[in-house]
């Protein structure tokens, strides 16, 4: 019989493993995530459970550890990422690699995406074997590299070469989490990603001819030029909102809870919607520019400027229609516009939220919070999920957590957080989904 869990003792041994595991900087790129999967193979290792450690490329590798099941349900997956996107430390408050502990808050790169998450599941994996919990299925735990640059060595690598390791009956990845307000009001509600964006990075190439920065030079032959106001363009292109089937369960239930007006009420929808910029990513293609290149020196007027811009693609949106589009609002033939190489063939896949994993879900948040409003959601950025996905399985994208604005915009941004108090919450009800879903 499983004793009681000391959750307190639970909760700083997760720190401890937390701060320390943001110490270790798995930037990508380069990626480096060789040494996280060791570090998340210690505590596991040091409770008997066998490791395997996969290189897919030199220094970054993928950990797969396995607790048998009797078999008579096949396995669930728990499935975190390594690595992190870069920082600009000027930007930042503190170290980004230290696991500074302040004020109830763990900073560092990493906190939120998804070190802590990350962290959350190892726990619940770890507890799942002292408890020596009585397993229907097994129970997996993967860590992967690379899925800040679209997977290629991580999850889609792990597809490809290993498809013995993804093949599950369900997984929960990053995605979707809770939050404490909507619009402004207090609330608690926890969405669980089913479905994500489509990746869609495009490059804007303009070229001119080159020449003395110090004589007048005709506009129309400064790339640099061209390319601005390509980009201007895009950036002021007022695009109409678009409901998908899913976004449409999604609004009618929290309409009935009471959080949003109806879809029928087209004015009101769209204050509500355009209102939060989270809100209105999952309501239209979105479009940002994220780098710019354009020059040699200060003296030389640059014969070629590149741009990318970042867009996501709601479901059932075309990249080539969408690339149409883009062109015709820039309106210059003489600005290129190309997909970038590491864009996946496949469109994400949805799977459906009536499972045995999603109502597992659903019942462990409202008796752990009675005014608790479960929803299925679609990813406004890229996840691991599409790969499992595109192969029929229930792949969810879920933090069992609370996050405030504050750390939501900890995501790719800067002085990132996690509260101790979000990790707390989420070892305890990870543990607690995965209780239910594999006894």
């Amino acid at each position: 019989m499983a004793s009681a869990i000391g959750w307190p003792e639970v909760h700083a041994e997760a720190l401890d493993v937390f701060v320390r595991y943001l110490r270790i900087d798995t930037s990508n790129p380069p990626g480096n995530e060789a040494e996280a999967a060791r570090f998340l193979g210690g505590p596991l290792e040091a409770e008997g459970i066998a490791c395997e450690y996969i290189e897919t490329q030199p220094g970054r590798e993928v950990l797969v550890a396995r607790l048998t099941g009797d078999g008579s349900k096949r396995p669930l997956m728990l499935c975190n990422h390594t690595d992190v996107v870069p920082v600009e430390p000027r930007y930042w408050d503190m170290p980004a690699f230290e696991g500074l502990v302040r004020d109830g808050r763990v900073y560092g790169r990493g906190a939120v995406d998804m070190k802590g998450m990350g962290v959350m599941q190892l726990m619940a994996f770890v507890l799942a074997k002292r408890q020596a919990l009585p397993l229907k299925r097994d129970l997996v735990f993967c860590a992967v590299p690379d899925e800040e640059a679209l997977g290629g060595w991580g999850m889609k690598w792990l597809c490809e070469h290993r498809p013995d390791v993804v093949d599950v009956e369900f997984e929960l990845n990053e995605g979707g989490s809770g939050s404490g307000e909507f619009q402004g009001r207090a609330a608690r509600i926890f969405s669980v990603a089913t479905n994500e964006k489509q990746v869609c990075w495009m490059r804007l190439t303009a070229v001119g001819t080159p020449g003395h920065g110090s004589y007048p030079h005709p506009v129309e032959q400064n790339s640099a030029v061209r390319l601005a106001r390509a980009v201007q363009r895009l950036a002021e292109w007022e695009r109409p909102l678009v409901v998908t089937p899913q976004m449409r369960h999604y609004v009618a239930e929290l309409h009935e809870a009471g959080y949003l007006p109806p879809i029928e009420d087209s004015e009101a929808f769209e204050e509500a919607v355009r209102r939060s910029p989270a809100l209105l990513a999952c309501f239209m293609n979105t479009l940002n520019v994220t780098t710019l290149d354009s020059g040699i020196r200060p003296n030389v007027i640059p014969a070629k400027s590149e741009a990318t811009i970042d867009c996501r693609l709601l479901p059932g949106q075309s990249r080539d229609e969408w690339r149409e589009q883009v062109l015709a609002v820039i309106d210059d033939p003489q600005v290129e516009v190309t997909f970038h190489e590491l864009l996946d063939d496949d469109e994400p896949a949805e799977v459906p939220w009536d499972t045995e994993l999603y109502r597992t879900i659903e019942a462990v948040l409202k008796e752990a919070m009675e005014d608790a409003v479960v929803v299925p959601s679609l990813t406004a950025g890229g996840t691991d999920n599409r790969f499992l996905r595109l192969r029929g399985i229930p792949a969810y994208g879920f933090a069992p957590c609370i996050l405030s604005p504050e750390e939501r915009a900890g995501f790719h941004g800067n002085n990132e957080f996690l509260t101790i108090e979000n990790l707390n919450l989420g070892c305890e009800l990870t543990y607690e989904i995965v209780r239910r879903m594999c006894t």
